[in-house]
């Protein structure tokens, strides 16, 4: 389990398993960035549209295993299960926080 994570993080990880695009705009930071499959998607709306896609084509749900503080970022180890090949599989949300919201988001296989 890890240990307490800011808000704005344990919020992401809820919304991630919901599905609640809704809160999204109350988690990042307007021009917040998130890197993830090779990609990166820059402001709210483009963050929303990959959350969502990811959802439909995944179903996925995650679990925080443990975390730890690495060059001024949040690094969460979840275990991330799915309808992909070879699920679950464990990855690191690197997270960047400025002003109580997510800056960046990281995601690393």
């Amino acid at each position: 389990m890890p240990k307490p994570l800011p808000l704005p993080i344990e919020r992401y990880l809820a919304a991630e398993n919901t599905g609640d695009l809704d809160s999204l705009g109350e988690i990042f930071a307007p021009r917040a960035t998130v890197r993830d499959e090779g990609g990166t998607h820059v402001g709210l709306d483009a963050i929303r549209k990959w959350k969502a896609g990811t959802k439909a084509k995944y179903g996925h749900r995650v679990t925080a295993l443990a975390s730890h503080e690495s060059g001024g970022r949040t690094v969460v180890d979840v275990r991330l299960a799915g309808q992909f090949p070879g699920s679950p599989v464990a990855v690191a949300f690197v997270f960047a926080l400025v002003e109580g919201k997510i800056e960046s988001l990281e995601v690393r296989s």
